[in-house]
């Protein structure tokens, strides 16, 4: 068969310079030129990726808003809780939750994908099973959850982090940038062999970091009395955040946001909430700012998660290997890349296929690195 097959294919090719000499000639140049032509890279989804993790923010109040059990004096810490509950409570979950968080529900999770909403059977989930901050930052920053990362004071990450690897490529060279409250950033992405800036905690941004002077803002870090040690607020963090994106425009940043664990943890629901809201602020102000700029208009993708869950009502305020259920995150995508898929149901993530799939955005395969890190979550086919 295969033998006829060919003798008739020559035979008609035959005919067919004896008709059409030139135009034969030129179609067996354009196969042979085409067949010997190397293999084209796929184009990136996107040119530029943003990590952006708001420090212990639950589920619940993502997917659900205010719980009318921590809208209170005992349980939530609260004192004016009429006030409180006037701003915050609504008949309709789908009307509490946007009250806190009205960009990611408006926008994000209308023109891109969201995951972790239980009653969806969505699961979003840490594979690390420490259920704390160090550990799930690395996981999702190295793709493996590492058993070595006990404490938050655990030290110099001994793990190559995605935003590491790509700082070492030509293509990203001084174009990765990490920019958090919490100090133990410095730690968790090694930033003495990291190779990429990592702004973090309560040190004043330089001129270097910021990519110019700003005395004011220099000032409101020296001066904001510190409520934790080794956590800034938000807002000047951003500040510096947005100053730098439009002097240096890096390709592939993080954004780590604290207040929404901290006030947990200090059992502050009203100030937690509030905290949540300016957060979906930030995140809007950013992404703004970014669409505004050609270097990102329409080409740059958010990644936007938390970094571990929290307990139920009486253990709202913890979470670690002991607090049940604080193994529960959420997770969300929007921008180029990604198709508008809301709210996924009968859906799984984790935390540790963050890092390939940043990676994956950018047109980069981290799995030739580490086959050990968690696969790609985008594109979904």
């Amino acid at each position: 068969m295969r033998v006829r097959n060919l003798r008739l294919r020559v035979a008609v090719t035959e005919k067919l310079q004896v008709q059409f000499p030139f135009a034969v000639s030129a179609f067996i140049a354009v196969v042979s030129l085409l067949s010997a032509a190397p293999a084209v890279k796929a184009q990136a989804p996107a040119h530029s990726v943003v990590l952006i993790v708001t420090d212990g923010l639950r589920w619940q109040e993502l997917f659900n808003g205010a719980d009318s059990a921590l809208l209170s004096r005992k349980m939530g810490g609260i004192g004016d809780t009429t006030k409180y509950k006037r701003e915050f409570w609504r008949a309709s979950a789908a009307e509490r939750r946007r009250i806190i968080l009205p960009f990611f529900w408006d926008s994000i999770a209308r023109k891109g994908i969201v995951w972790g909403n239980p009653a969806l059977s969505s699961d979003a989930l840490i594979t690390n099973g420490k259920k704390f901050s160090y550990p799930g930052y690395n996981e999702m920053l190295s793709g493996v959850a590492d058993p070595r990362i006990d404490k938050n004071d655990f030290g110099p990450n001994p793990n190559t982090t995605v935003f590491e690897w790509l700082a070492a490529k030509p293509a990203f060279k001084d174009k990765v940038s990490a920019f958090a409250t919490w100090g133990v950033f410095n730690e968790i992405f090694n930033a003495r062999r990291a190779g990429h800036l990592v702004f973090a905690g309560w040190e004043p941004p330089s001129m270097a970091v910021v990519g110019t002077a700003d005395a004011s803002l220099d000032r409101t870090f020296r001066t904001t009395t510190r409520i934790w040690d080794n956590n800034t607020l938000d807002a000047p963090m951003q500040a510096a955040l947005l100053n730098h994106v439009k002097a240096k425009k890096p390709r592939v940043v993080f954004v780590g946001y604290g207040e929404t664990d901290e006030w947990a943890h200090s059992r502050r629901y009203d100030l937690a909430l509030r905290s949540a809201q300016n957060v979906d602020a930030f995140i809007a102000e950013l992404w703004r700012t970014m669409q505004a700029m050609p270097e990102y208009r329409g080409r740059t993708t958010f990644i936007i998660t938390t970094d571990h869950g929290r307990g139920e009502l009486d253990a709202w305020t913890d979470h670690g290997e002991d607090v049940v259920g604080a193994e529960r995150i959420w997770l969300a995508a929007f921008g180029a890349g990604v198709t508008a898929r809301g709210e996924m149901r009968n859906a799984s993530v984790t935390q540790a296929q963050i890092a390939s799939t940043i990676a994956s955005l950018l047109g980069e395969d981290f799995a030739k690195f580490n086959p050990m890190a968690g696969k790609a979550f985008l594109p979904i086919r």
